[in-house]
């Protein structure tokens, strides 16, 4: 079946599109309802809602009645027409069985390991998270729950620098405010050149982390 990649300012900007956001390749949204088998039947009708689409999408449940939904197109490599209609069509489902849409909880976490030879350190990490081997430089835990690992090559010889750190990727309405949350808590702003696609921050130890958006890239 044919489909259109669908831009994610055009997804944020998109008023019935309001407890999704985009990051990483996906839409996700979360949807809690007022129990836990509540969450269950929530997540069945959802579940039903995708096979008469023949279109399936990652769901979790968790208490108290907690429902995540990631939402994207293998074949297109992103988020398509047919995600934003499913997802247009779970928050109808959820909005009638009365769960609460949380739309800026939502994220998803990277690993970044800069490197001047990937293919010299892969197998190590592939093997230690128990990850299928894959070439590429960007590595998905093929059971769908650890995250997703970045090979970053580092010609430069940046030595002085975290060779491991973390990403981020939240709803861009609630970056800045992550930042500033990140900067109270004790943390130090490294560089903000490329803001508002990633601010880079670190701890008081100097260890980093960036917190990332869709936007500016």
């Amino acid at each position: 079946m044919s489909s259109t990649l669908v831009p994610p300012a055009e997804i944020a900007a998109d008023a019935t599109l309001g407890d999704w956001r985009y990051g990483v390749g996906a839409i996700r949204a979360e949807f809690v309802a007022t129990s836990f088998p509540g969450g269950a039947a929530l997540l069945a009708e959802i579940a039903a809602a995708a096979e008469a689409a023949d279109h399936h999408p990652a769901l979790h449940l968790r208490w108290p009645g907690a429902v995540r939904v990631e939402l994207w197109s293998h074949d297109a490599g992103g988020v398509t027409d047919r995600d934003v209609d499913l997802a247009r069509t779970i928050s109808g489902l959820a909005a009638v069985a009365g769960a609460e849409a949380r739309p800026l909880r939502v994220q998803a976490v990277e690993w970044t390991i800069d490197t001047e030879d990937a293919d010299r350190i892969r197998p190590f990490w592939l093997a230690v998270l128990g990850y299928s081997d894959d070439p590429a430089a960007f590595v998905d835990d093929p059971a769908g729950f650890g995250p997703a690992i970045l090979f970053q090559p580092m010609g430069d010889g940046r030595t002085q620098r975290n060779r491991i750190h973390v990403d981020i990727s939240v709803p861009h309405d609630v970056a800045e405010r992550r930042v500033a949350e990140a900067l109270a808590a004790g943390g130090t702003l490294v560089s903000d050149e490329h803001a508002r696609a990633w601010w880079v921050l670190a701890d008081a130890d100097g260890n980093e982390a960036c917190i990332c958006t869709w936007q500016d890239r």
